[in-house]
């Protein structure tokens, strides 16, 4: 049947093929309010005593009922289904890479000398960027080379004390039996000259005084070597310590990607406009450069109005659309929402919920931050 269609008084296309009824109440709409406004003009020339608010509440209430008939069937969206959200894509699971914060003084910024290509798919243990590390390998080698000095250092005085505390031991037998000897001599005083007994008795009492003397030298020495040695011992940590730091510096400033995905660059503040790091610049320790995605798996995030909360479940089925990519449909499903809303930068009384949405399968179109319409109808499960 060939559709019919007629411009009526409110503005809008009747197709009479479509939906008969409607035109048909439309066109009576339309007579009634013909015929009340011509009356109504008549009325006034003729000064009736009709009561005007009367006559503006039948006008007000037949322009609510054309309105209504013209009303389309269905839900909010175009689709058919009852709530729409909008919300962008981000992927399951990532890995940050961020500049390295490297340990000593000097190391506020480091340059990039090679970077890799954003997009490209990457393998765990591939590199991903690496910086000027001339200095901190310098560093390393010069930290490594005064560490083996100081255990050649150490070596050397322990070989040293060796031969003391040898030469010490000596010297003490020595007196030891000098001892020995003088207590001897003393036996013999009951035959001898009251002279010779009295050398004897002196004779005893200083070679006990010399081997209690070396005695007592011979401990304080080897406190002495012990406390040289601890000394030594300790820069010869403290240039190990440095050595690893220098060595770990090194090996920061060279990164690997920890999982297989996809690169995708950030985008930073630089030189007063935001833009994505290149080979050559300066960077700081601790800021974000990039991200390793694993594409296989990715989720949309999405707000939602408290007036549209109470229609959401976890569990419910959505359809996805990316608005970059509109023939490109995904079946979804509601993972999480949030029980706890946010408060909107407008209005302390207006909450915002936050939502995510699983995406079924995988595409090479689904990228990150891309921007795409979640429909949901109340039959999905």
């Amino acid at each position: 049947m060939r559709a019919i269609r007629q411009w009526s008084r409110f503005g809008r296309w009747a197709d009479k093929s479509a939906r008969p009824e409607l035109v048909e109440g439309r066109a009576v709409g339309c007579s009634w309010f013909d015929r009340l406004t011509t009356s109504v003009g008549t009325d006034i020339g003729a000064q009736q005593t009709r009561p005007l608010p009367a006559v503006r509440a039948v006008i007000v209430v037949l322009a609510l009922g054309a309105s209504v008939w013209a009303r389309p069937a269905g839900g909010a969206s175009g689709n058919g289904a009852e709530l729409r959200l909008q919300g962008s894509v981000e992927p399951v699971r990532s890995h940050p890479v961020i500049v390295p914060r490297l340990t000593g003084p000097g190391t506020g910024t480091l340059v990039i000398v090679h970077l890799v290509k954003p997009g490209t798919r990457v393998k765990r243990g591939d590199l991903l960027i690496e910086f000027d590390r001339q200095a901190q390998i310098k560093t390393a080698h010069d930290r490594e080379a005064e560490y083996r000095d100081f255990m050649e250092q150490i070596n050397r005085k322990r070989g040293e004390q060796l031969t003391a505390r040898a030469h010490g031991e000596a010297e003490m037998k020595i007196a030891e039996n000098a001892v020995k000897s003088a207590d001897l001599e003393v036996l013999k005083n009951e035959i001898v000259p009251p002279v010779t007994a009295e050398q004897n008795r002196l004779s005893l009492d200083e070679a006990r005084a010399k081997a209690e003397q070396l005695r007592r030298t011979f401990e304080l020495r080897r406190k002495a070597d012990a406390a040289d040695i601890r000394a030594l011992e300790i820069q010869r940590d403290r240039a190990l310590n440095a050595w690893k730091h220098a060595r770990s510096n090194a090996d920061k400033m060279r990164v690997v990607s920890p999982i297989d995905g996809m690169v995708v660059l950030k985008s930073t503040w630089k030189n007063g406009t935001m833009g994505e790091v290149q080979e050559g610049e300066e960077v700081r320790s601790g800021l974000g450069i990039m991200d390793v995605i694993d594409s296989s798996a990715m989720q949309v995030r999405a707000r939602v109005n408290q007036a549209d909360v109470s229609a959401l479940r976890v569990g419910q089925g959505a359809r996805i659309t990316l608005d970059s990519y509109p023939a490109r449909t995904f079946d979804g499903r509601l993972e999480q929402l949030s029980r706890i809303g946010a408060i909107s930068t407008m209005s302390n009384r207006v909450r915002t919920f936050l939502a995510v949405f699983s995406i079924q399968g995988s595409d090479p179109h689904l990228m990150p931050d891309l921007a795409a319409a979640i429909d949901i109808s109340g039959d999905r499960r």
